[in-house]
């Protein structure tokens, strides 16, 4: 007799960036802890934040650390369709880790029927897998208009009779309204599968929300499984570009006695969280720009991955940020690209397939002498390697479309080798260095090379007090970096220190012994 299929949880929200994707994080790594076999699904996707599997696969990134915090590797099925904006309403589909074409909104609403077949037998595989499967819902459950189109949130969530956990972010204002307004909309097939929500983002004395605890429950009938506070002291990635909207152009992106690295917030940026572990670092400041201005003072400029490398530039010229950055070279800055901001440093981008869009060929900002010419095959592989310059350790992942070619005399950035075993250069730096590019997400997690990439970019910041600061950063660092688990460890106390995990596991289907939650 086959095995009984695994119990499906979801986490849905009442709208985008609510804390769906760190909810299903935490559980899953409770939910591991407590020795349950358990799996994270999405089975829609819509971020520019990817990740590659080992058998060279592409899933949002997101569904890489849920991943991780359940003690797996990360899988195709676990996030089957990944939807990568692209532009003018269309996006890149990836279905099942590899790219199946571009559609418009309206196109891919055509055949979802046959996708949710894909997406389902997905949801089948990790079932036939595991003891539980936490399902994360995809922006606002209750969008009325899109009902038959949806497939990540009451769709997928009815074929499989998932009670639903729904997340509402309180720091956002309206939660009361957010929360009874979605149960409202919900058809009643979906209202009875809602058994209960989750208040994120609480700032302040949780005691004084109990009113509001009260109001929910009784108005909505379902009961309140936790309250959870702010907190920014817990190194987990955020999913889309929406968290960045909230940090751009600071004030202050120049600060004394810091290393200062200034990232541009292209229209299409993707992969942003390659530069969060710089972020993490005490003794840099980082700032998000997208109003161009003179970056007098900054001891880094980064272009970043990009879903659309034509059309970015196309951006940097219309603002005149192209101007900007050629005045800071001009001055000794120091300009790197990764992906797609590599790409642009160099001198054209051709695309004769139209795989961006138009069929056509752009000019570079000329920084260094490559050339990329775009294919329809995406590059994906998990590699290692070392610099060329200084030889430090790093890993990663490629995901891009396009190959480079560098001009004569020119170095590469690294050496990598791929998981099979194959071995290319990647990258290109110019003669002293102060200009580099390269296809390497992930490359800044490295801490060897972190640290010595930080400690080479202000020289005259030689002070003890701030070589202090790097040693204890790459100190901290490196024992974070060496024990990954431990970040999401903190997530996972945190969680259950304000979430009801009697009633969540019993809601699971997964019954197990709960000890006490860890102390406050």
């Amino acid at each position: 007799m086959a095995a009984k299929p695994a119990a499906c949880l979801a986490v849905f929200g009442t709208g985008s960036e609510v804390g769906k994707s760190v909810l299903t994080a935490a559980l899953c790594r409770i939910f591991s802890d407590l020795g349950v076999k358990v799996a994270p699904f999405k089975a829609q996707n819509m971020s520019n934040n990817s990740y590659v599997t080992l058998d060279g696969g592409e899933i949002g990134r997101a569904q890489a650390v849920q991943a991780r915090c359940a003690r797996l590797e990360p899988t195709v099925d676990m996030n089957p369709l990944l939807l990568k904006p692209s532009g003018d309403n269309r996006s890149q589909m990836v279905l099942l880790g590899r790219v199946a074409g571009e559609a418009s909104s309206s196109e891919f609403r055509g055949n979802r029927d046959a996708t949710f077949m894909v997406t389902q037998g997905s949801l089948d595989r990790l079932r036939a897998q595991h003891e539980l499967v936490i399902i994360e819902g995809a922006g606002s459950c209750a969008e009325v208009n899109l009902r038959d189109q949806d497939l990540a949130n009451f769709r997928t969530a009815l074929s499989c009779s998932a009670p639903v956990i729904l997340a509402a972010d309180v720091s956002r204002g309206g939660v009361f309204a957010q929360v009874l307004g979605t149960l409202d909309l919900l058809a009643p097939a979906e209202r009875a599968l809602v058994k209960g929500v989750v208040i994120n983002r609480f700032r302040g004395e949780v005691s004084l929300f109990a009113d509001g605890i009260r109001f929910i429950e009784s108005r909505g009938g379902v009961p309140v499984l936790g309250v959870v506070p702010h907190f920014d002291d817990i190194a987990v990635e955020h999913e889309d570009g929406v968290a960045l909207d909230d940090v751009l152009d600071p004030a202050d992106v120049v600060k004394k006695g810091r290393i200062n690295i200034a990232v541009l917030r292209l229209p299409h940026i993707s992969n942003f969280t390659d530069f969060q572990p710089l972020e993490r670092e005490e003794v840099v400041n980082l700032s998000y720009l997208t109003r161009p201005r003179p970056l007098e003072g900054a001891d880094l400029l980064i272009l970043p991955g990009s879903k659309n490398t034509r059309k970015d530039l196309e951006w940097l010229g219309e603002k005149g940020w192209d101007l900007y950055l050629n005045a800071y070279v001009a001055a000794g800055g120091r300009v790197a690209g990764i992906c797609g901001g590599y790409q642009m440093l160099g001198k054209s981008v051709e695309d004769p397939q139209g795989v961006e869009g138009a069929v056509g060929y752009s000019f570079g900002l000329g920084l260094l002498d490559v050339r990329t010419v775009f294919s329809g095959e995406k590059k994906l592989a998990r590699v290692t390697g070392k610099t060329v310059a200084g030889g430090h350790r790093i890993t990663g992942y490629e995901i891009h479309m396009g190959v480079t070619a560098l001009g004569a005399g020119l170095a590469p950035f690294a050496s990598l080798s791929e998981a099979d075993g194959t071995e290319h250069f990647d990258g290109a730096a110019s003669g002293d260095g102060r200009i580099w590019g390269a296809y390497v997400h992930g490359l800044f997690d490295e801490p060897g090379f972190r640290r010595a990439f930080l400690e080479s970019l202000n020289p005259s910041l030689d002070s003890g007090q701030l070589n202090a600061e790097i040693a204890a950063g790459a100190t901290r660092a490196a024992r974070r970096d060496s024990s990954p688990d431990d970040e999401y460890d903190k997530l996972a106390a945190f969680f259950r220190r304000h979430l009801d995990m009697e009633k969540i596991t019993a809601m699971a289907g997964v019954p197990v012994p709960l000890d006490p939650p860890p102390a406050k």
